[in-house]
């Protein structure tokens, strides 16, 4: 237990994504079998103790030390589980601390009336360092940078595979993981994808930059409206359905009217969108109603319906349709997509052109406003895991939108004096393989007062520092919030470490779907300047 506390204590303190793929490397070489795999388990959320509630843990401390003392710590930081473990009046850790997996085993099989007195004698045993690992551990609350994605990143580097194998292999593990390690190790063979309806990993796009469109002749793309929604991947297999997440979170759960009406064999890829494809598709802001929920009302299913809009065929039956070209596999969609009920499914319609002027004259005056672009396809392409160049190019429609990071929250003033509403974000610059964050801008509203409570929370969650009413949350590679900025022109400034300022900038919108790593980079400001200086001076 000790071990996987100070792996916690140390990514926690090492921003760079770099830093943190090292860490884990080592936990999974230096760490024995079973502890590793359900250390992994803890950081992927794929462990779950319904017995250990965080009402329990407040009313535990309060037996044992002053409340009036433990509700001023809490409110000094902010952190249930920091606060607990700092302040539990046990010994500093004993040489028997028990192993992870005694930990895991043991929280496993807590009723709800043992567990005060499990979780008492557990905490009794630990150093603080101990106790934050097992309350965190305990109540699904682990937020140390890491991401899902980037736990298979390093078991891909400690393996020395693809990350796509992970990626496709994932849903049909369990911790604590040993076939998976043992494969890894070249100790036993690569487990067999157990999963029904697995995730396949998705493919991506790369901004394209508008003076190297000369160089490509269009009749060797296609083009399809780029619409605002969030990416997903829609699988049915043998009775199995589930919805993915582009980054391969499984969010089924959160959509059971779509669930509903998987009544197919194979995958699709697409854009979720809130309506009726067959009268109205709804803005992002519809869309933001139905996200992050646990569970969902009537009132919302029949308010805020979902459906997909498809853009790609992965699977149909038992074929795997990948390797086609885009063309084929456009074919077989159109047939695909023409059997599934079409208050839930329908086909994102391609855009007609000779030329890039052509196109571009109907990217900027799309016949939807919930369009945000076209995308470009390559004819002969496969469908390829990742982010290939050249095949399949992203070419949005406002100039003046960028996707940056959250970095620091200050609190606001007035009716907003109690919330954490003024932001400063970032994007990335420096190498590509290591890049870290520049501020570009501050923005204090474009938001909703329930997507400001929902900042707010962020927030709190996750500070890492404080600087008077300011407070730096966490903010790299893996982990994050990724927010939409909006802003009127671009100008160069000597003032700021990036050196360019923003005119007017707001928040467009919340990207809780978007990864932190996929934000925008600093050069994509500059390549905006010449056109957003324009714009700023009124020219």
């Amino acid at each position: 237990m000790e071990r996987f506390a100070e792996l916690l204590d140390r990514l926690v303190l090492t921003p760079s994504r770099n830093g943190k793929l090292r860490l884990l490397t080592d936990y999974f070489a230096s760490v024995p079998d079973p502890d590793r795999g359900f250390g992994l388990a803890g950081l992927t959320g794929g462990l779950d103790f319904p017995a250990i509630k965080p009402a329990m843990l407040r009313t535990l401390v309060e037996e044992r030390v002053d409340p009036v003392l433990f509700a001023y710590s809490y409110d000094y930081v902010g952190d249930l589980a920091e606060t607990v473990s700092l302040i539990w009046p046990g010994e500093a850790g004993r040489a028997d601390a028990p192993a992870l997996s005694e930990v895991v085993e043991r929280l496993s099989r807590t009723s709800r009336s043992e567990a005060p007195t499990v979780m008492a004698r557990l905490l009794d045993g630990l150093s603080p360092s101990g106790r934050f690992a097992a309350i965190k551990l305990a109540t699904g609350g682990l937020r140390v940078g890491v991401s899902a994605r980037l736990a298979k990143q390093a078991l891909a580097s400690f393996g020395d595979v693809e990350v796509q194998e992970i990626e496709e292999l994932w849903h049909g593990l369990s911790p604590p993981f040993t076939a998976l390690f043992a494969w890894l190790e070249d100790k036993g063979p690569k487990p067999e994808n157990a999963a029904k309806a697995p995730f396949r990993p998705v493919m991506l796009s790369h901004a394209v930059a508008e003076a190297d469109l000369p160089a490509i002749e269009p009749a060797t793309y296609a083009a399809e409206w780029k619409w605002d929604g969030i990416r997903v991947q829609a699988t049915a297999e043998d009775g199995v359905r589930r919805l993915y997440s582009r980054t391969g979170d499984d969010i089924s759960g959160a959509f059971p009217d779509l669930m509903e009406a998987m009544d197919f064999e194979g995958t699709l890829d697409g854009e979720l969108l809130v309506g009726d494809p067959r009268e109205r598709t709804g803005t992002f802001s519809d869309l933001q109603q139905r996200l992050n929920r646990k569970t969902v009302s009537r009132a919302m299913l029949a308010n805020y319906p979902v459906f997909i809009r498809c853009y790609d065929l992965l699977a149909s039956g038992a074929r795997d349709t990948r390797a086609l070209p885009y063309t084929e596999r456009r074919e077989l969609l159109e047939s695909f997509v023409r059997e599934l009920p079409p208050d839930r499914f329908d086909l994102s319609p391609t855009v007609s052109f000779r030329s890039w002027q052509e196109l571009d004259e109907k990217r900027c005056n799309p016949p939807h406003p919930v369009i945000e672009g076209v995308m470009l396809k390559k004819k002969d392409s496969p469908y390829l895991p990742g982010r290939p160049k050249g095949p399949w190019f992203k070419w949005k429609r406002d100039p003046f939108t960028v996707d940056a990071v959250l970095m620091y929250a200050q609190r606001g003033h007035g009716k907003r004096s109690s919330f954490y509403s003024d932001y400063t974000f970032g994007v990335w610059t420096g190498p590509a393989e290591d890049p870290t964050l520049v501020p570009v801008g501050k923005a204090y509203f474009g938001f909703t007062d329930e997507e400001l409570r929902q900042i707010d929370k962020y927030v709190r969650d996750n500070t890492v520092e404080r600087f008077g009413p300011v407070r730096s949350v966490r903010a790299d590679r893996s982990h994050g919030l990724v927010i939409e900025v909006a802003f009127e022109g671009l100008a160069r400034s000597s003032r700021h470490k990036s050196g360019i300022a923003m005119r007017f900038p707001r928040i467009s919108r919340l990207r809780w779907d978007k990864p932190t790593h996929e934000a925008d980079r600093l050069e994509t400001l500059e390549a905006m300047l010449p056109t957003a200086m324009a714009a700023a001076s009124g020219k």
